[in-house]
């Protein structure tokens, strides 16, 4: 007696009929479909064993369904992009969706290397320094009114030399004397402290922190020693060659400030009118 050999599922005779194993168990084609088969995305029917099932994410169309929903053209072996899970041929995509070139005004097709600046948009080789012509890619740049440029171009084009190390000054800098200066380069003439933000003064033209200036150049206070920088309003008494702060500038015996005031002088020392009168 002849083995039976049954659909797995509706239990009907396959012999002489077209079948499909799945997991090594037997299935009679309508069977097949409707356990197995997926759904078209298009028009909604099973997608059966005699037609070919294209997918992209989970989701499946017959051959003849898998079309632009735009224009309608086959998408078939050909690039497409999905939006809103809308399925757009490349130029359909492109015509609504793509951004344009900033420098040559075609659309910048999806898939292919563009570069973005404060919302504008360029293919890689329309990004460009308007110097040299040459592609920036993903190298610095600096724009000037509305044009790129990368660094070399600007720094030769734009950038102020300092007066110190004659190198291109491409970010901050100081002016001193009409003349620009790196913030770095800008240092006291003795100590080489940076002066950019500090209060300083000149001698001769060269910059001096105060420190060094009163160090080097200021007074001293007959008084206290101490420099008399004159700066910022800093008023001081000078007689005979001598100076003193106004704060020093008092009665040796008796400390009264004689600002304003007679003195007598002994010596080195200053008197008021009441403590020199014995001399």
């Amino acid at each position: 007696m002849t083995e039976r050999f049954d659909c797995y599922h509706c239990n009907e005779s396959l012999y002489g009929k077209k079948y499909i194993l799945k997991e090594e168990n037997p299935h009679c084609v309508p069977c097949f479909e409707e356990l197995y088969a997926n759904t078209c995305e298009e028009c909604g029917t099973p997608i059966g064993c005699d037609c070919k099932d294209l997918s992209y994410k989970d989701r499946h169309w017959h051959e003849g369904c898998f079309h632009c929903s735009r224009c309608g053209s086959s998408l078939v072996d050909k690039p497409f992009a999905a939006k809103d899970e809308q399925l757009l041929c490349t130029d359909c995509y492109s015509n609504e969706y793509s951004s344009k070139c900033q420098e040559c005004k075609k659309t910048i097709m999806p898939g292919t290397r563009k570069m973005e600046y404060k919302g504008s948009s360029w293919h890689e080789t329309c990004f460009t320094c308007q110097r040299c012509q040459q592609p920036i890619g993903t190298k610095s740049f600096i724009p000037k009114e509305n044009q790129n440029f990368c660094v070399p171009c600007y720094e030769k084009q734009y950038a102020l030399q300092c007066v110190q190390c004659k190198k291109p000054i491409t970010t901050g800098g100081v002016t001193y004397r009409e003349q620009p200066w790196h913030k770095e380069c800008f240092v006291c003439t003795a100590c080489k402290k940076q002066l950019s933000g500090q209060r300083f003064t000149a001698r001769d033209e060269f910059p001096y922190c105060l420190t060094c200036f009163c160090e080097l150049y200021a007074k001293k206070c007959a008084g206290c020693t101490n420099p008399i920088s004159g700066l910022g309003g800093t008023k001081y008494i000078s007689f005979e060659e001598r100076q003193w702060h106004n704060d020093c500038f008092n009665c040796k015996k008796c400390s009264l400030s004689l600002v304003g005031r007679g003195f007598l002088t002994e010596r080195d020392d200053i008197l008021c009118p009441d403590c020199g009168k014995d001399i």
